[in-house]
């Protein structure tokens, strides 16, 4: 069935504007970062500057520790990701093909968990990690994120595993493979679609955490970078906007660089999958 050109039309209208609506805030803090102090002050608000102004990337890089704070957050991002996926896929493979009487009370304590208020929980996570010397420490956020952001990934993992026939474990285990073999050379290759939605996930969720990041971590030399960007307004609330807006140009880059890597896997797989299928 032929699309009629007038819908067609207006569904390129209407990814156009989604698009516009997409980059518009990305475009406004670019060119925010290349104003002056001037411009900020100004009654009438540009989109473009009128003169290009580097000193703001200067500032940011020279003046507040971004580099190091991009260096913890990336660090925690990744190590979060890989232990979330390295604990995720075998739980999810055992709640999706293994049925038992605690199934529905896992599955359902997977998404109480994401009810509960960061503010309820901050406090008992403190007082759970002192005694054990992981506040103001790495390892100590790298578990915190970990198990933040577990019940939702064992929540998407469960899904993508349960839609692998188990026609194909059958087979492999009918010519000799075990559970491990048929999870490592038949699941796992059908579940990279859903291994990388679950790692950007994660690695977006503690990239831009902020809160528990507020709690556990003092030490001015473990600030991630939601932490920096915070101390660009001033303690009388004054805001640097300049420094601030190329601040959070840099502080996008990586993880526009990690989601545009991942996505190109997650396109190839989704289109192996379908080769496969």
């Amino acid at each position: 069935m032929r699309t009629r050109p007038g819908i067609r039309a207006l569904q390129y209208v209407a990814v156009v504007c989604y698009l516009v609506f997409l980059g518009f805030p990305l475009l406004w803090l670019i060119s925010s970062s290349l104003k002056s102090p001037q411009e900020f002050a100004s009654i009438t608000p540009s989109l473009l500057p009128k003169h290009f102004d580097l000193s703001n990337y200067s500032d940011a890089l020279n003046e507040q520790g971004l580099v190091r704070g991009l260096g913890n957050s990336l660090q925690i991002s990744v190590y979060s990701t890989i232990l979330v996926l390295i604990v995720a896929l075998p739980v999810s493979y055992a709640l999706a093909r293994f049925r038992s009487r605690l199934r529905p009370l896992t599955n359902g304590w997977i998404l109480v968990s994401q009810v509960f208020p960061v503010i309820l929980i901050v406090i008992p996570l403190f007082m759970i990690l002192r005694p054990l010397h992981l506040t103001n420490t790495i390892p100590g956020v790298v578990i915190v994120y970990m198990v933040w952001s577990l019940p939702f990934a064992l929540w998407m993992l469960q899904g993508y595993v349960a839609a692998v026939p188990r026609e194909l474990e059958e087979a492999a285990s009918v010519d000799g493979a075990g559970r491990i073999r048929t999870i490592v050379s038949i699941v796992m290759p059908l579940l990279r679609p859903g291994l990388i939605a679950t790692a950007m996930f994660t690695f977006i969720s503690a990239w831009n955490e902020f809160f528990f990041a507020l709690v556990l971590l003092q030490d001015p030399q473990l600030k991630t970078l939601p932490l920096v960007l915070a101390r660009f307004v001033g303690a009388e609330g004054q805001v640097q906007f300049g420094p601030l807006a190329a601040a959070s140009v840099l502080a996008t880059v990586p993880s526009l660089v990690f989601f545009a890597f991942l996505q190109r896997r997650l396109t190839s797989g989704l289109l192996s999958g379908a080769v496969k299928g």
